[in-house]
C-alpha cells in the first residue's frame, strides 16, 4: 500500500506517519527529515537545501522529485510506503507517477499550526523554526499544496481527518477510514 500524508507543517504528519508504519509494517519516508539531513552535509547541494529551507521557501520541484525517486528506488519500498512532505505542488503529483492509494489530509487550521511549530521553536531541533520563516512555511503551503488537496479530492483518493484531536484519535479515524482498524 503507497500512502502519503498531507497537512500543513506542525500537523502531526511525522507522528501519525510513524504509527501508519508500525500498523502496517511499512517503511515511513519523511521528505523534511530527508532535506534536514542533507541540510548538514558540507556539499553545494547541502548548502542550497540549508539555505532554501532556512528562508522558509520549498526545494523546487525537480530536485524533490529526483530525490524522493531515488529513495522509492530501493528495494524496502518495492511492497509500499508512508510518504510525509511529498508531494507538495501539482507539478510533483504530474511528475511523480507511483501509484498512491490514499492521501491522508491531517487537518489544522493555521493557528493551531502556528502555536505547535512556535512552541517547539527555540529548542535547538530545527534551525528553520523561526517565527519569519514559520509564517512563510503556511503562507508557502497554501500557495502549493491547497491545490494537491484538490488533486487527490477529484481523484476519489483523499481522506480528510480532524487533526486538532488527540494523537489516539486521529490515529483511529485515520485506521478506520483505510478499513484497517
Amino acid at each position: 500500500m503507497k500512502l502519503i500524508l498531507i497537512g500543513i507543517q506542525g500537523a502531526g504528519k511525522s507522528t501519525q506517519g510513524n504509527l501508519l508504519s508500525t500498523k502496517l509494517n511499512l517503511p515511513y519516508l519523511s521528505t523534511g527529515h530527508i532535506f534536514r539531513e542533507m541540510a548538514k552535509e558540507h556539499t553545494p547541494l547541502g548548502r542550497y537545501i540549508k539555505e532554501t529551507m532556512n528562508a522558509g521557501y520549498l526545494i523546487p520541484d525537480d530536485k524533490t522529485v529526483q530525490i524522493v525517486s531515488e529513495y522509492l528506488g530501493k528495494p524496502e519500498y518495492a511492497k509500499g510506503y508512508i510518504m510525509d512532505g511529498f508531494p507538495r505542488t501539482l507539478d510533483q503529483v504530474k511528475t511523480f507517477q507511483n501509484g498512491i492509494a490514499k492521501a491522508i489530509y491531517l487537518e489544522v487550521s493555521d493557528k493551531e499550526a502556528l502555536w505547535r511549530l512556535a512552541g517547539r521553536s527555540g529548542n535547538g531541533e530545527r534551525e528553520d523554526d523561526t517565527l519569519k520563516a514559520i509564517l512563510k512555511r503556511i503562507e508557502v503551503y497554501h500557495r502549493f499544496t491547497d491545490p494537491v488537496i484538490e488533486h487527490y479530492r477529484k481523484e476519489g483518493k483523499l481522506i480528510t481527518v480532524n487533526g486538532e484531536q488527540t494523537i489516539e484519535q486521529i490515529q483511529k479515524e485515520i485506521e478506520a477510514k483505510l478499513g484497517i482498524s
